[in-house]
């Protein structure tokens, strides 16, 4: 079934319509007593290449792959059948959660192809705030990752500290004119996104951390960056 989504929002809803159909085939396998109505039953290993496929309505089948070659959308894992017999049911359905969740995740990103990079990193931070399906296929909890030095200095309000100056919350465009805007207040280069930079709370210019001596670590416990000038006027008066 073809996608129209286009908007990381549409994106997202796409994705997580499939994943629901999807688990609900992975959970009717796991606990229905229906084998020939369930996905345990429906994968007979004596029949083709199978495929589990999750559709937008929530849906979902057990069918042999596309035809056509190249596929309008990328495939499921083929053959999801032919293990089916050699394995315990509950590792059968966990391989099967994880050739899943990697399908979902290129499918989204097949349709995420003319999103900017921004954009792409919405989509996925909103699809990884989601257990996976082989997490909740088999009880795993996401483990919490810890925040990263970036995050506190949001949530505390400190200083102005980006990798990605002035364009950081806004489109990413592959425009190198567009990056040379932002120079450097101190030597007068350009931006660089390897490189970390610091923004002065006063003057609103931004510096290269190693010409105004401030490292990410330094930059975090500052509340209100000053750059040298400014802080030089400030002391005169």
């Amino acid at each position: 079934m073809a996608s129209s989504a286009r908007t990381v929002e549409e994106i997202f809803k796409d994705y997580t319509a499939r994943r629901t159909s999807i688990l609900r085939a992975l959970t009717l396998a796991f606990f229905s007593s229906l084998r020939c109505r369930s996905l345990y039953g429906l994968c007979d290993p004596d029949r083709e290449n199978l495929c589990l496929y999750g559709h937008p309505n929530e849906s979902w089948e057990v069918s042999l792959p596309a035809e056509e070659v190249p596929a309008e959308l990328p495939e499921p894992a083929l053959g999801i059948n032919f293990a089916r017999d050699g394995m315990n049911r509950k590792d059968w359905l966990s391989l099967v959660a994880v050739h899943s969740d990697s399908w979902l995740i290129s499918l989204a990103f097949y349709l995420a192809a003319r999103l900017n990079r921004n954009e792409r990193k919405r989509l996925f931070t909103m699809m990884n705030d989601l257990p996976t399906v082989f997490e909740v296929v088999t009880e795993r909890k996401p483990v919490k990752d810890k925040p990263s030095i970036e995050s506190e200095s949001k949530s505390q309000g400190s200083t102005k500290v980006k990798s990605n100056p002035k364009i950081a919350d806004a489109d990413y465009e592959d425009n190198e004119d567009e990056h040379g805007e932002t120079l450097c207040g101190s030597c007068g280069g350009n931006y660089n996104a390897d490189e970390f930079w610091i923004g002065c709370d006063v003057c609103e210019r931004w510096f290269h951390g190693k010409c105004v001596k401030t490292t990410p670590a330094k930059a975090e416990s500052i509340k209100q960056y000053k750059c040298p000038s400014c802080s030089l006027r400030s002391g005169r008066h």
